[in-house]
């Protein structure tokens, strides 16, 4: 009786040896590449069961050339208790791995190598090392990526461990891309909430209120936890920077709309004190409730809102004056002193938000207009920079309507919606999002 092609799986599979064996002999081409993951699949019970003594044959196996066989196994053994003395063992393997993995071969199993790249990151936050994360991450990442236009699962997890380690500016060679497609919305939330505390970090409130918002108005049908704590950071960082929080956009999702102030009530209301300006009320209302704050993490924010006040009374008196003393500025703002005045003025010229000059000698200060005429040729060079994004990104807009336009889901329901009078695509009637994040 001939052995079933089952029961040749099952003996091929029997030991680590003949998995090895098998992995050795594929060579990298599509073919063998498609019979092989299939191997490893039916091999994944056994690779498991034999977790701790798979170092010894991770060793065996080159990373490049065999990149799936070996994510197979680096797979199983990130999946066994790793003592204390052995994580340096799987942080190495784990580095070699993703510095020379191909990632033709890794995408095949893309979800298995997101999984073993996050337990690679828990492992450095459980050891308070997560710089030790950055790097590998990063090129983990763009190994996984199609293209960068693309968020994988692994942008909040690399994020996260910049965020963590301090490390902001590592961050910037991901924050900058523009992503268009994304697999699951909750990786998109995370992304853009951690990024957003990214810029609040490097004090680029404007950078920072882009991303929150991106969360705030992401397509939603049930409300989640990170839009609301994003939306409180956006409440926040609108103060600091403009002075006051701009009304939803139209494409916000009808959830958001309906729900998020239920959750965020007290800095709406931290909101409308800001806009009395009054220091003390404002400073009274952040007592009262500070303990709410706290409990949010949000006392840094808080703190920098209402210093902030004094900016926004500042840049008020100049709308209306074209000179004014530094003594005339305190008592409008209610600083202690002149000098106070002084040093918020010289201050706020610094950072260029305002344009003005300060007589030393009978301390008058004089508010000039923007002396940018935008024909420098720094300026023309940045705009000349920025037309061809615009026009890519244009493009990319007129593709991404036109497939929208073909889809039969969408015509399907704008047919159905016909008799209703409506009259635009809502997202929020196609996109999903759970509510529940672990």
């Amino acid at each position: 009786m001939e052995p079933t092609s089952s029961n040749l799986v099952a003996a091929a599979t029997s030991s680590l040896e003949n998995v090895v064996a098998h992995i050795q002999a594929s060579s990298g081409g599509e073919e063998q590449l498609r019979e092989l993951h299939t191997f490893l699949k039916q091999a994944e019970d056994m690779l498991k069961s034999q977790g701790a003594q798979l170092p010894l044959y991770l060793s065996q196996i080159d990373t490049y050339q065999h990149s799936l066989g070996y994510l197979y196994m680096l797979d199983a053994y990130s999946l066994s208790p790793i003592s204390s003395e052995n994580v340096g063992d799987f942080h190495k393997f784990f580095v070699e791995f993703i510095d020379s993995c191909q990632p033709v071969q890794i995408r095949l199993a893309s979800g298995k190598f997101a999984l073993v790249c996050k337990r690679f990151k828990e492992q450095v936050m459980q050891l308070k090392v997560p710089i030790k994360g950055v790097s590998p991450l990063r090129t983990a990442l763009r190994k996984l990526q199609p293209s960068t236009e693309h968020l994988t699962p692994l942008h909040s997890e690399f994020v996260l461990l910049c965020l963590l380690s301090k490390n902001y500016k590592a961050a910037l060679s991901v924050l900058n891309d523009d992503i268009f497609e994304v697999d699951q919305p909750k990786e998109l939330f995370l992304y853009y909430y951690y990024g957003g505390m990214i810029y609040i970090g490097m004090k680029r409130f404007d950078k920072a209120l882009e991303h929150l918002l991106n969360v705030v108005t992401a397509p939603m049908m049930h409300l989640n936890a990170i839009a609301i704590e994003a939306y409180k950071k956006y409440i926040l960082v609108s103060l600091i920077l403009n002075g006051q929080v701009p009304s939803f956009p139209k494409f916000t999702s009808t959830t958001v709309y309906r729900h998020i102030k239920n959750h965020t009530q007290v800095y709406l209301d931290l909101a409308k004190q800001y806009d009395v300006r009054e220091f003390s009320s404002l400073e009274q209302f952040i007592q009262q409730y500070s303990w709410k704050f706290q409990r949010d993490n949000n006392m840094g924010l808080i703190n920098q809102a209402l210093s902030s006040l004094y900016k926004h009374n500042i840049l008020r008196l100049t709308q209306t004056y074209l000179t004014l003393s530094l003594q005339d500025i305190a008592n409008s703002v209610h600083l202690g002193s002149s000098k106070e005045a002084e040093m918020h003025v010289l201050r706020m010229i610094q950072d260029g938000e305002i344009f003005a000059t300060i007589n030393q000698k009978d301390g008058m200060v004089s508010f000039n207009e923007d002396p940018e005429q935008y024909k420098t040729c720094e300026m023309i060079d940045k705009l000349g920079s920025s037309i061809p994004r615009i026009m890519a990104l244009t493009k990319k807009l007129s593709t991404l309507e036109e497939q929208i336009s073909c889809d039969p889901a969408y015509v399907t329901k704008v047919s159905r919606q016909g008799g209703r009078d409506r009259t635009r695509f809502d997202f929020d009637d196609f996109d999903s999002v759970p509510h529940k994040f672990l």
